[in-house]
């Protein structure tokens, strides 16, 4: 796995934005998603506390479009202790009342009581098998490389997020369908679905 997460260096000079360069229709235009879309999505990563980062995250996405988390990050950040999960997982009442009031995250009670629980269940895993290694598990530690066409390919779920769902929730995860938690495997590297028209796929293609 380990030569497997080396995807070719990410050359600066292509962060300019509007350039030119053909990527996934999904980011459009927009500088912030372009940005995440080049230096982040689809690009292994075997860090536990990022992994559950972007599990939160992916999590509070439910019923939303990713752009709308995307631009509040930096405010989940703040109130989620920069993703601190020992902290996340003494948040009590009080502290739950004060989040429904902070305007830089999605004022939902049930996702936020979730990002709680899920805290607990991931210190849980962490301190029993390591975060990184029980997802990754689920891909066999080594990024699946599909080679999509077009965007509509992509498919919402597959067999490997169910699993992965089913288990999550079963050690006490909350907000992890198999629809989020194919976009955590897009997301973090787990599959390579750029399309193999963008100019990340090949710099991610670990099956050249």
């Amino acid at each position: 796995m380990a030569n497997a997460l080396k995807p070719k260096p990410y050359d600066a000079k292509h962060d300019a934005p509007y350039d030119d360069l053909k990527r996934c229709s999904w980011c459009h235009d927009d500088e912030l998603y372009r940005h995440y879309h080049d230096h982040e999505w689809g690009v292994p990563n075997v860090d536990s506390q990022k992994l559950f980062e972007m599990l939160i995250l992916e999590s509070m996405q439910a019923g939303l479009s990713w752009i709308t988390i995307l631009r509040r990050r930096e405010g989940y950040r703040a109130a989620f202790m920069a993703f601190d999960a020992e902290k996340m997982a003494a948040f009590d009442a009080t502290k739950v009342a004060q989040l429904l009031q902070d305007n830089r995250i999605i004022r939902n009670r049930l996702k936020i009581e979730s990002a709680v629980s899920n805290a607990k269940a991931y210190l849980a895993i962490e301190a029993k098998q390591g975060f990184s290694d029980y997802l990754w598990q689920f891909v066999d530690h080594q990024p699946i490389q599909h080679h999509y066409q077009n965007h509509q390919d992509l498919p919402p779920q597959d067999a490997i997020s169910e699993k992965m769902s089913k288990a999550l929730k079963k050690a006490g995860f909350r907000f992890v369908g198999p629809t989020i938690c194919y976009a955590l495997m897009q997301a973090t590297g787990m599959v390579n679905d750029h399309l193999v028209s963008c100019f990340r796929y090949e710099a991610l293609n670990v099956h050249r």
